[in-house]
């Protein structure tokens, strides 16, 4: 029997053969009913055989918008808001806006470069981005003038965070900067396509004239900055880039290399306008603010700061 059997959003996903990101527009319309395991949104089984039932007449399909108009999914479950990235202040954001708000936050836990492409496409509400420019030396607001062209947006600031190497305790083999990564005997593990992390990587192997084909494990690739530390502490790598916060947590040392900005995109429409009017006082209420000063290898000077209007 599956009467009892519930699936996670990747689960619904692998089921529906749709990606994770229309698997959360469904629940957004109220398509697909999900309910809350703690952090984690899972969808009963019934349930999508009542969702598959119900569409038998026509494929499953990703929706498309030919036009490329940004329009917010139609019939959304009320006051449900999608916000993307993969810090934990994120979390720590979302249970404040939940607490405070009239707002329920979905989570999506997408890199920086993916998460900016699903707001393009309308899939998105709330995305976080830390994307650096290695011709300008700029973070973010290149990419997201690129990405979301025509869209009017704002850019605001929720923490800036030192970026670098995780290293074997002690840095063994004395990694200290980016062209070290080339060095013989030097393996790294690489952050996924459409991470900050790895974009990052990315223009810094560029800047220095480094080819990826000379970095050994520049293919090896894990999904967050706490795997990267495990897998250098574990020693399936030397090296891996990410940021200070998680070498705290994990048995690492941590090279600082970069400030960067962590930073917030919400799209100016009419109707955002309530949401984006909530981000802002949430951002910089003193309630979210002490939560974050409790957190180590955080900066919080720009917090809340708009960096960009259109």
């Amino acid at each position: 029997m599956n009467n009892n059997i519930s699936y996670t959003i990747d689960e619904v996903a692998q089921i529906l053969k749709i990606s994770k990101l229309t698997a959360y527009d469904l629940i957004k319309k109220g398509d697909l009913v999900a309910f809350r395991v703690g952090r984690q949104m899972r969808v009963e089984h019934e349930e999508i055989e009542r969702y598959k039932s119900k569409n038998r007449t026509g494929a499953v399909q990703e929706e498309k918008n030919d036009s490329r108009e940004y329009k917010k999914p139609r019939n959304r479950v009320k006051n449900q808001v999608l916000l993307s990235g993969q810090d934990l202040v994120l979390d720590i954001l979302s249970k404040h806006i939940e607490k405070n708000t009239s707002l329920t936050p979905l989570r999506s836990y997408t890199g920086s470069l993916n998460s900016l492409i699903s707001m393009y496409n309308g899939e998105c509400d709330v995305v976080s981005v830390h994307l650096y420019d290695g011709d300008t030396g700029e973070y973010n607001l290149p990419y997201v003038k690129r990405l979301l062209v025509s869209h009017p947006f704002i850019l605001m600031n929720l923490v800036c965070r030192t970026a670098g190497f995780y290293v074997k305790k002690g840095n063994p083999l004395n990694i200290k900067e980016w062209k070290d990564l080339a060095k013989a005997g030097v393996t790294i593990v690489n952050r996924e396509k459409g991470s900050g992390a790895r974009v990052l990587l990315d223009e810094q192997l560029r800047i220095n004239g480094i080819s990826k084909d000379s970095v050994k494990g520049y293919g090896v690739e894990l999904t967050s900055h706490f795997s990267i530390a495990s897998a250098v502490a574990g020693g399936q790598a030397d090296v891996g880039v990410g940021i200070e916060n998680a070498a705290k947590m994990i048995n690492v040392d941590f090279i600082p290399l970069i400030k960067e900005q962590y930073d917030l995109v919400l799209l100016k429409t009419k109707e955002n306008d309530e949401l984006v009017k909530i981000m802002k006082e949430a951002v910089c209420s003193e309630e979210f603010r002490s939560q974050l000063e409790q957190l180590n290898g955080y900066d919080l000077s720009l917090t809340g700061k708009i960096i960009y209007e259109s």
